[in-house]
């Protein structure tokens, strides 16, 4: 199922929330400790722990773990270079009971558990603490991140210090941003959530869901699975890659209006002469414009005739370079269309639009749909899915091997197909679906692919999200 992420206000106003009915900070830090000590007693098999404690209420946390995996029968120390700063803090110090060393000495344990910083942190470490960090996980077997590895900026990612990797990270009550993008994300491993009892949560994100893709009906015919068109143009072999892809994801009857003479597969059909015309079939479902558009003249002409034609669109490629807000906004429906950038495309839109670059890649997401009108996937190592009214979701890590040329191809097919096939549109779903499938049919290509052979995946991918349907 889908989880929560929230900012550090929103996880804030939660734990104000509980505190005001009722629940004190004493009981959620038992509940956070406790949990986390539970998840790391598992993962370390009962082997022995260095727990690095801060002087606020994450090293309050860390205490908790500390006794509690005593409790379990492991052999645990502490490390503790700062005195707690609040009384929660304190109290969990008390309860731990025994000795505390402000410096680590090198006989250390087998996980090493960094409770020294988390969701609160604004500013990098001093140089001590960052030597005893890296120096603690470089002698330690494992790392685990209580929340957030220490000299992390929970609501973009972004990091203070240089900091080591870690092979957990227990998120304390929910996820947070930085625990899906970039730069932070790279550097954890596993990632666990420690539930509260916070309850629900006021979010404006949430994480990637496995789809639940029906089969086609019993009476299904190619034009009832959805007509996807895709628009060519000056480089056939994107467009091509783009129908392969949309195939696999599904749809029905797939088109490919070009005038280009390359080799079209059978099952393509090719629609060739005037666009204005190939777009004018009422039986069409979605179109993609954009792979191997080019950026001339006659790119700009097909893209505003795919614009004017009135159907949903998704928009990926050269065509992200040329259209503006005006143009992608429709008076019927905001949210038709699906936008597909990689970051360059992402600050060509911002330009575009006049948007100011700045904020977390949750936030330049946001603003660019709300500009466009139009749903964004902003595609890369930490791929974003939002929507104009400000609803985000975040995919996990995909394979690293999708860094090839032609993979956005791909995802752009796969996202023409899952917006042609819907019997009730909603353009976010296409885009989630889309975002999930691709990762899924890079996984089962193996490492090292081309995009010809990830397109080929595709249909395998669905097959994952179908088996859950049944």
């Amino acid at each position: 199922m889908a989880e929560p992420i929230v900012t550090g206000e929103e996880m804030r106003d939660a734990e104000r929330a509980a505190i005001g009915g009722g629940t004190s900070v004493d009981t959620l830090m038992r509940r956070a400790g406790e949990g986390a000590a539970d998840w790391i007693w598992r993962m370390s098999a009962g082997r022995s722990a260095t727990v690095l404690c801060g002087p606020g209420n994450n090293g309050g946390d860390g205490y908790v773990i500390a006794r509690r995996l005593r409790e379990l029968g492991a052999k645990v120390s502490v490390v503790a270079p700062l005195a707690p700063k609040t009384d929660a803090a304190r109290s969990a110090r008390a309860e731990w009971g025994d000795p505390v060393s402000e410096e680590w000495s090198e006989d250390g344990g087998d996980v090493f558990v960094d409770a020294l910083f988390g969701t609160g942190l604004s500013r990098g470490l001093s140089a001590e603490l960052q030597q005893l960090v890296h120096r603690l996980a470089n002698r330690h077997g494992q790392s685990v991140a209580v929340d957030l590895p220490s000299g992390v900026s929970s609501d973009d990612g972004a990091l203070f210090d240089d900091i080591p990797s870690y092979d957990l990270a227990l998120a304390l009550g929910a996820l947070k941003p930085a625990h899906f993008l970039l730069p932070a994300a790279a550097h954890i491993g596993s990632l666990r959530t420690v539930d509260i009892g916070l309850g629900d949560i006021r979010h404006r994100a949430e994480t990637l869901d496995r789809p639940q893709i029906e089969a086609p009906r019993a009476d299904a015919h190619k034009y009832s699975r959805g007509l996807a068109l895709v628009v060519g143009g000056a480089m056939p072999g994107a467009s091509l890659l783009a129908a392969r892809a949309a195939q696999g994801a599904g749809a029905g009857f797939v088109q490919l209006a070009s005038d280009e003479t390359a080799a079209v597969p059978h099952d393509i059909v090719q629609v060739d002469g005037d666009l204005e015309h190939a777009l004018s079939d009422e039986r069409i479902d979605a179109a993609l414009v954009g792979p191997g558009l080019g950026r001339d003249q006659d790119a700009s002409r097909r893209l505003q005739r795919a614009l004017a034609a009135g159907i949903p669109l998704v928009i990926d490629g050269d065509a992200l370079r040329l259209i503006t807000p005006s143009a992608t906004r429709f008076e019927r429906e905001w949210d038709d269309n699906i936008l597909t950038p990689h970051e360059g495309e992402l600050q060509a839109l911002e330009e575009h639009g006049g948007i100011e670059a700045r904020g977390s890649r949750l936030d330049r997401a946001r603003r660019v749909a709300d500009t466009y009108g139009a749903i964004v996937i902003a595609k890369g190592p930490d791929t974003v899915i939002a929507s104009p009214d400000g609803h985000c979701v975040c995919a996990p890590r995909a394979p690293s091997w999708l860094s090839v040329a032609g993979s956005g191809d791909v995802l752009a097919g796969i996202a023409l197909a899952r917006r042609a096939v819907s019997e009730d549109p909603d353009a976010f779903d296409a885009a989630c679906d889309a975002v999930w499938l691709h990762a899924e049919a890079a996984r089962l290509a193996g490492p090292s692919f081309a995009a010809g052979e990830l397109a080929d995946r595709v249909s395998a991918a669905l097959g994952s999200a179908l088996a859950v349907a049944r």
